[in-house]
């Protein structure tokens, strides 16, 4: 690879994030400085389909997109070339494995790398394509900070600070109401946004997926603080949280089974169940897609803008195959295959846990 010459794609798969157009705009950028091309990639592999969906991108093009919130190649949850959606000449819809046509117009666009940006299911399908010979350079994105070896994600100190002012909020409404208030937040399988919010933000429960809750130990909670003068109570609940013995909590089961379901509703199964065994008025709020929206925090904007400019130096150096990762003090690459579906969950003894239990916040178990 000749420093000249260089042509660089640049997409943006799975949930959206703050952060991700700080990752875009210093891709190009870095790029640039060393004389290469960059393009985007529409809508997650889509512009790799379809090829008149591709965008150039310059330096003046991105120029101060780091503070926007969302990502200007637009992503979706379905953009698995592996498994794509296609509609067949009778206007039914199939699942194809077109993956072979994105590596055919990869290299007859003579692109020499692929920078995928996304959590665990883009960058596993980043992988796969790895290794079918695109070379590919992955960067961690995902609210939910789940994602190993990296010490972090960028989006996930956004979500926090959101859920941690809506907690923050909801402490004089429930206080004057003398109500519990059970604020849903995101964490499909980790509890990271629910620690991180509910201590921050003084809940007196924090539910999460790592450590299942008996609900009669909640309420036996929420009554000590009755009994301390504390009329109120904020529950902050992981929607991946489920009971002890129990089952997760979801709204339903899409298109592609298991994969595909849609959490959802742990948050009112919680409020009926607290108000019938408490007699407290309590309500659920669902924070949802608000942790996703929105300008990046500081923290979130620096650390994509410095996951963007490594994977261009990633690529100078050759090492595709591999993910940008925040080992303090600096971004480092790690293998993709280190990477692949292994959850990083909250250590049920780690330090935020212990600290969350010393100052008399229940987890329900």
């Amino acid at each position: 690879m000749t420093s000249k010459g260089v042509r660089i794609a640049v997409n943006t798969g799975g949930g959206d994030a703050p952060g991700l157009n700080a990752v875009i705009e210093a891709v190009t950028k870095a790029a640039y400085k060393r004389n290469w091309e960059v393009f985007g990639v529409k809508n997650s592999y889509a512009g790799l389909l379809n090829t008149d969906e591709l965008v150039r991108l310059t330096p003046e093009f991105v120029s101060h997109i780091s503070n926007v919130g969302g990502t200007i190649l637009g992503t979706t949850n379905r953009g698995n070339p592996f498994k794509m959606p296609v509609h067949n000449v009778v206007g039914d819809v199939e699942i194809r494995d077109v993956s072979d046509k994105i590596l055919e117009n990869f290299k007859r666009l003579r692109f020499d790398c692929l920078v995928a940006i996304g959590g665990d299911g883009s960058l596993e399908i980043a992988y796969n394509l790895y290794k079918k010979g695109m070379p590919v350079i992955g960067v961690p994105k995902t609210i939910d900070n789940d994602l190993r070896s990296t010490i972090i994600t960028f989006g996930f100190d956004t979500a926090v600070s959101i859920a941690t002012e809506a907690i923050d909020r909801l402490h004089s409404t429930a206080k004057s109401h003398e109500r519990v208030m059970v604020v849903e937040v995101m964490g499909r399988h980790a509890g990271w946004i629910a620690l991180n919010s509910g201590i921050s933000g003084a809940a007196d429960v924090i539910l999460i997926p790592e450590i299942p809750f008996h609900i009669d130990r909640i309420c036996d909670h929420i009554m000590a603080c009755e009994l301390h003068g504390q009329h109120y109570a904020i529950v902050v609940v992981a929607e991946g949280a489920v009971p002890a013995g129990g089952r997760i909590i979801h709204k339903g089961v899409g298109e592609t089974g298991r994969q595909d379901v849609v959490l959802g509703g742990i948050a009112d199964f919680l409020a009926k169940e607290i108000a019938k065994q408490t007699g407290k008025d309590t309500r659920s709020i669902v924070l949802g897609h608000l942790q996703r929206g929105g300008a990046p925090t500081t923290f979130d904007r620096l650390v994509a803008l410095r996951f963007g400019a490594a994977a261009v130096r990633m690529i100078e150096e050759k090492q595709f195959g591999a993910m940008v990762a925040l080992v303090p003090p600096e971004v480092k690459a790690v293998p993709l295959a280190e990477v692949i579906g292994l959850i990083k969950n909250v250590p049920i003894d780690c330090d935020s846990v212990k600290t969350a239990r010393e100052i008399g916040i229940s987890f329900g178990d």
